[in-house]
């Protein structure tokens, strides 16, 4: 796989305050570039959700009311959310959630695709007994010694996330071999189907 003709793309990854639909509590866009994940240049964001955060949901990322109490808002940092990711490639594990999330908070945002670790670890590891994020980080054990928090954060999870897509794209020798194993169907950046020439 040549890294160097990849479009821009951001590994992203949301976290909610338990709410259904949730609220964002925090986000992070972690940039993939010349092959690996490039924090110099992510971004990340804790927000005050306007409803409080469930105790189930704080019990999973440790996100708090009282740790979000000083945090912007959704409206105050929106704009820097979408200047960063501008139209470029989104990737999310489980990516069907994250884009519809961050596309309910960003109507006016589309990205030119979306790829999906956990669609690509079907197609590229076929006989795994789970596809969690856990399971494929056991797996292929990528270097996470860089990764920023801890588990169930936005910030590690987009950059374990980077690590993982990076492993399987070398089972690949192209960007459009990639992409059909790895965005799912419906999303922005789909194959079209082919279509029958007898049919006219």
């Amino acid at each position: 796989m040549n890294f160097a003709i990849w479009p821009a793309l951001f590994v992203v990854d949301v976290e909610g305050n338990g709410a259904n639909p949730p609220d964002l509590v925090e986000v992070a866009a972690l940039p993939v570039r010349d092959g690996g994940p490039d924090t110099s240049t992510a971004g990340a964001w804790l927000i005050r959700p306007p409803r409080p955060v469930t105790p189930r949901a704080a019990g999973i990322h440790g996100l708090t009311n009282g740790l979000l109490a000083q945090s912007p808002t959704w409206r105050e940092i929106a704009d820097q959310v979408h200047g960063l990711l501008g139209t470029a490639w989104i990737c999310a594990h489980n990516a069907h959630t994250d884009y519809r999330v961050l596309k309910a908070h960003l109507p006016n945002w589309e990205p030119a695709g979306v790829l999906d670790t956990l669609r690509l670890a079907k197609a590229t590891y076929k006989d795994l007994s789970g596809y969690s994020l856990d399971a494929l980080i056991k797996h292929t054990a990528p270097d996470l010694t860089a990764a920023p928090a801890q588990r169930h954060r936005a910030t590690y999870d987009a950059y374990a996330t980077a690590q993982l897509l990076i492993a399987m794209a070398s089972h690949y020798d192209t960007w459009d071999q990639l992409l059909a194993a790895a965005v799912p169907p419906g999303l922005p950046g789909a194959p079209e189907p082919e279509e029958d020439p007898a049919l006219w």
